[in-house]
């Protein structure tokens, strides 16, 4: 297994990823429409929308997975957001980096991943949306396209969660 590498602006990224407050978030139906609909869009049993934290993995939506975090030493989605690029794996038992990944020889059992960034600002990519299944498969560019485009959504989502906390934070410090 090859565990993700560090983006080089690592401090700055975390950094912005705290500012979000979105890790450990309740959760949100406008995050969990959008997992669920990538789950039906590209027929997969899992989708996930993850925020990569300095040691951990978390899903701040997720459908067909019951747990809510995995370490970032072997997550896939920690390889997007070392690269800031989309990633797809058509079956992870032949690929050096993820063959041996616990993942993969355990539940899930992951065979198929994509997965594509999420930036908040330009070369600040803090998760992914991302697509996993038990089978291995191939991933057209037409199905790369649909997904760039339900990544802007979430990337979108977060923004407008951004906007709530501030405004929440303007109507508080008016009460005080």
């Amino acid at each position: 297994m090859i565990a993700p590498s560090m983006p080089g602006r690592e401090k700055e990224r975390l950094s912005a990823l705290q500012d979000l407050q979105l890790l450990d978030s309740n959760a949100d139906e406008g995050f969990d429409r959008l997992t669920e609909l990538a789950t039906q869009i590209f027929d997969v049993p899992i989708s996930l929308i993850t925020l990569i934290d300095e040691d951990r993995q978390w899903f701040k939506s997720r459908q067909g997975l019951s747990v809510c975090e995995t370490p970032r030493r072997i997550s896939f989605c920690g390889h997007v957001v070392a690269d800031g690029q989309p990633m797809v794996v058509n079956n992870a038992l032949r690929d050096p980096r993820f063959s041996d990944n616990p993942l993969v020889t355990g539940a899930p059992f992951i065979r198929f991943y994509a997965g594509y960034p999420l930036f908040v600002a330009p070369d600040i990519c803090v998760g992914t949306l991302c697509l996993i299944d038990t089978l291995p498969r191939t991933f057209e560019e037409t199905s790369m396209q649909r997904m760039k485009l339900l990544a802007a959504q979430a990337e979108e989502l977060i923004q407008l969660h951004v906007l709530r906390v501030r405004a929440n934070l303007r109507e508080v410090q008016a009460q005080a």
